[in-house]
């Protein structure tokens, strides 16, 4: 229906306009990038500070070959670490460094007043929840069919 396209298509730009905004504004700002972000706080949230590679890639909603790539990347910064897993030695669990903690600590900051900015600003507090509940139930048939 037209009300579903326009309710899409809003989602849609609407989504990809506040991405690169706050990206944008941490490039500047000279932090770590978004998606350097959402690893480590990811890893900073784990119990331990560390998560099974298939398990961050499910948080991230990330393919397990793109996060592979990532994680060697954030791992060449001396951010994550990857180690053996305890419980089987096939598979790899990514660690939180405690220089990572720290770069989260310090793009913290810019990615709150980015998301002040390019989002929170444009929204009253009801659009805020109506907005929060709708996309939440979007969001929820992820959960029903992992």
């Amino acid at each position: 229906s037209d009300d579903q396209l326009a309710a899409w298509e809003a989602f849609v730009f609407a989504h990809a306009t506040a991405i690169s905004r706050v990206e944008r504004h941490m490039f500047e700002a000279g932090t770590i990038s978004l998606t350097w972000y959402d690893v480590l706080v990811a890893l900073s949230n784990a119990p331990d500070q560390r998560l099974r590679m298939g398990e961050l890639a499910d948080s991230l909603v990330l393919s397990r070959s793109g996060l592979t790539r990532l994680i060697d990347r954030i791992e060449r910064a001396g951010l994550v670490q990857r180690e053996l897993s305890p419980s089987d030695k096939r598979g790899a669990v990514a660690v939180l460094t405690t220089a990572g903690e720290i770069a989260v600590e310090g793009a913290w900051p810019h990615y709150a007043a980015s998301i002040a900015q390019y989002f929170a600003h444009n929204l009253s507090t009801a659009e805020m929840r109506v907005l929060t509940s709708a996309l939440s139930k979007v969001r929820d048939l992820r959960l029903e069919h992992d």
